[in-house]
C-alpha cells in the first residue's frame, strides 16, 4: 500500500484547468462556515511538510498555492477569525471554532512574497484549480513525529506522484526569493 501523504494527493494528482478563474472556500463547521472567495486560478501549488501549515487530520502535508492578495474576499462569517501567530511570516487567517486556515497572509512589505495570499484549495467543492507541481518542507515531517526510516518511502512515493520533494522551496521561488534580496540590496538593478 502506498504512503498516506495527503487525501487530495493520495490517489494521483489530478490536473488544473487553464480557464479555471477561482472559486469559493469553506471552514469545516457543519454550520455558519467562513466562506472566502478567491477570484484566480492558484499558483505554485504544492504539498507543504511543514509544522504551521494547516492539514487534515491524518495528512503528512498539507496542499498549499498562492494567488494575488486582492484576488482573496472573505465573503461570510469573517468575525469567526483569528490570526494564529501574529509573529510568524505568514499570518494565517482560521476560523475559531474549527481551526481550518483559511488563508494566510505576509504583512511585510519588504518580503519576497508580500502581495501574496496562501490558500487551501482542498477547502473547495470547485474544480480546476492548479495542480500541485512540487514537495516543499519535505525533512520538516519528521518534527511533527514522521520516524526519520519512513523519510526515503516518503520521498520516493512524491516522485511516483510527480511532485519532486525539496527541504525548501522549489527552485523558481527561490531564485525569486534571491533576486527580491539582491534588487533590496542594490546587487541588481531594480
Amino acid at each position: 500500500m502506498a504512503i498516506a501523504l495527503h487525501p487530495s494527493i493520495d490517489h494521483g494528482v489530478k490536473p488544473g484547468s487553464s480557464t479555471f478563474a477561482g472559486g469559493t472556500l469553506r471552514c469545516h463547521c457543519p454550520s455558519h462556515q467562513v466562506v472566502v472567495r478567491v477570484d484566480s486560478q492558484t499558483a505554485h501549488n504544492h504539498a507543504c511538510g511543514c509544522s504551521k501549515c494547516w492539514k487534515p487530520a491524518g495528512a503528512k502535508f498539507s496542499i498549499v498555492a498562492v494567488v494575488p492578495r486582492d484576488k482573496v474576499h472573505v465573503v461570510e462569517n469573517g468575525n469567526k477569525l483569528h490570526i494564529v501567530d501574529h509573529n510568524a511570516v505568514i499570518q494565517r487567517h482560521a476560523c475559531r471554532e474549527c481551526g481550518v486556515h483559511m488563508f494566510g497572509r505576509i504583512e511585510n512589505k519588504d518580503h519576497p512574497f508580500y502581495g501574496l495570499d496562501f490558500v487551501h484549495t482542498e477547502l473547495s467543492s470547485d474544480q480546476g484549480w492548479s495542480a500541485p507541481e512540487f514537495a516543499a518542507f519535505v525533512s520538516s515531517v519528521i518534527e511533527q513525529g514522521t520516524p526519520p526510516s519512513e523519510m526515503g518511502a516518503i520521498r520516493a512515493r512524491l516522485k511516483e506522484l510527480g511532485l519532486e520533494p525539496y527541504d525548501c522551496l522549489s527552485p523558481p521561488l527561490m531564485d525569486a526569493i534571491a533576486t527580491h534580496v539582491a534588487k533590496a540590496n542594490g546587487k541588481l538593478a531594480a
